[in-house]
């Protein structure tokens, strides 16, 4: 499935794995989810999930609610295909991504 997205691609110097990041172009959390990677230098990928095709995107859907076992909202965090979580909490995102304060 992912194979078939055009991903955004953004290096950074603090590696945490296979870091994906499902987002909307219109949502703020969003936004300050992935500002928060960039202000940390996080390595990581995005797509915007509101601009890909509709068919595109429900089998997306499909795909992270079959492979999470959650609830698809924005941001939709994935590290290494193991570690889901949705939504934007600054603290949860650093421990997750191992990032010192």
């Amino acid at each position: 499935m992912e194979e078939t997205i055009n991903f955004t691609y953004k290096d950074g110097t603090h590696n945490a794995g296979n870091v994906t990041i499902y987002a909307l172009s219109t949502c703020g959390h969003c936004k300050r989810a992935l500002n928060f990677l960039d202000s940390n230098s996080v390595k990581y990928r995005f797509v915007y999930v509101d601009l890909l095709p509709v068919d595109v995107k429900n089998k997306l859907k499909e795909y992270l609610v079959q492979k999470s076992n959650m609830y698809v909202a924005f941001p939709f965090l994935v590290i290494d295909d193991t570690t889901f979580f949705t939504g934007f909490i600054e603290e949860e995102w650093r421990r997750m991504l191992k990032l010192e304060k």
